[in-house]
């Protein structure tokens, strides 16, 4: 094991980028595994015979499995070491995603999708309470909007890569895409068994009454409940829409489908910078206003993804770029609201919590989005305008409720039981 040197939490900011880029790291392989079932819609559409409810059940069951795991993790979290936890959970989380592409049917592959949800939903939220744990307050934000760009590069490098390789692979097909998570999944957890600082459990001193008690301490604090109806609502924003805009855009609005990496390649690189720029913003303007900005100006490309008629592929790619600027941008301000409304004591299992809670919200987007829309006979899909006034109210519901999520270490907080051995960079 790596031997790491006494330093004291919250990190100076000299010390912070190894670990967040290993974060990052962690988090664009979680993201690629998720991200990756919605632009192989069609082709897993084809080769199952899928309808559009089994192609919704696939994407909703991976959140769904990740909700009942982090509800369970939420009862035991603070008991474990945090770098254990992350090791521990990513090495199973590799396993699961390289099942997914053995898969022979569509029953493995949906038994595949809930293992790998339920080892990837719990990791998401240990990486999101590394950044709480270790990061302070006032550069919460930046640091956010860093890890959070993985989801840009997931789309601008990891998705049309799998894409790729899918298209142009005949002997892996859809499988390409999962065989290159679980490929690079295993560099990362080598990387972050170099540089992931120990994090001691934050009960090892405490008398606990029972498994629940955690968890229960979590559910009395009102902040803690409006956090996660922000969440809800964030996620209902933009997981109505996200998982059927590859099956819209090829069926209703005519793009080819080997133009679907272009539209990934377009909206993640713009993405990639844009993330870190609204990190930025929120530490310096204040995260629930810039959340407000952002969330209000991602109307326009929602309505415009979701009722657009056949157009030029430009038109689609200029709107699917502003689509994922704006849509996955709030989540920059938005996530690090959220972090900092959990008690520091409690980070851990809010964190699992607030997982369940976007996982489950996810999912029963998806659910909500996929009895919504038909397709008719002609093979289009119909009523998808219908789910953009949905992820719409859901957006309008987010901008009025941020202003009451309160920063619960807004000012200096002791955080110091972890000690490393090695200092970093």
């Amino acid at each position: 094991m790596p031997s790491f040197s006494s330093l004291t939490f919250p990190l100076a900011p000299k010390h912070e980028t190894r670990l967040l880029l290993t974060l990052a790291g962690i988090q664009f392989t979680h993201i690629l595994d998720f991200m990756i079932m919605m632009p192989l819609g069609p082709l897993l559409t084809r080769f199952f015979g899928l309808s559009t409810g089994q192609f919704g059940l696939l994407v909703s069951t991976y959140t769904f499995c990740a909700a009942i795991a982090a509800i369970g993790a939420a009862t035991v979290i603070e008991r474990f070491n945090r770098r254990h936890v992350v090791l521990g959970l990513y090495a199973g989380f590799i396993v699961a995603t390289a099942a997914c592409a053995a898969a022979p049917s569509y029953i493995t592959l949906l038994i595949a999708r809930g293992v790998a949800g339920m080892f990837g939903g719990v990791l998401g939220a240990m990486v999101q309470t590394y950044i709480g744990d270790t990061i302070a307050y006032e550069r919460r934000g930046r640091a956010t909007g860093m890890v959070m760009a993985a989801f840009s590069l997931s789309t601008v490098a990891g998705v049309p890569l799998g894409l790729l390789a899918a298209n142009h692979v005949p002997a892996l097909s859809w499988r390409a895409p999962f065989l290159f998570a679980a490929l690079l999944a295993t560099g990362f957890w080598w990387l972050g068994y170099q540089v992931l600082p120990p994090i001691a459990s934050r009960l090892e001193d405490k008398r606990i009454s029972h498994a629940l008690a955690p968890m229960w301490e979590v559910l009395r604090h009102p902040n803690h409940w409006r956090a996660f109806a922000f969440m809800v609502l964030m996620m209902m924003g933009g997981f109505t829409v996200i998982p059927y805009i590859t099956l819209y855009s090829t069926a209703n609005v005519g793009l080819a489908e080997h133009l679907l990496p272009v539209m990934y390649l377009a909206g993640g690189s713009l993405t990639f910078f844009t993330a870190r720029l609204f990190g930025r913003l929120a530490d310096r303007y204040g995260k629930a206003r810039t959340f407000r900005f952002i969330a209000a100006a991602s109307v326009l490309p929602i309505l415009a993804v979701t009722h657009m008629p056949k157009v030029p592929a430009w038109v689609v790619i200029l709107n699917a770029s502003f689509f994922f600027v704006l849509v996955s941008g709030r989540f920059v301000p938005g996530m690090a609201m959220v972090t900092s409304a959990a008690l520091p004591h409690l980070r851990g299992t809010f964190m699992s919590l607030n997982s369940a809670v976007q996982q489950s919200a996810s999912g029963l987007a998806a659910l909500i989005a996929g009895m919504i829309i038909s397709r008719n006979t002609a093979g289009m899909l119909e009523h998808y305008n219908i789910v953009g006034y949905v992820a719409v109210s859901a957006t309008l519901g987010g901008i009025l409720l941020a202003g009451s999520v309160r920063p619960a270490d807004a000012g200096e907080v002791e955080v110091a039981e972890p000690k490393f051995k090695k200092p970093l960079p």
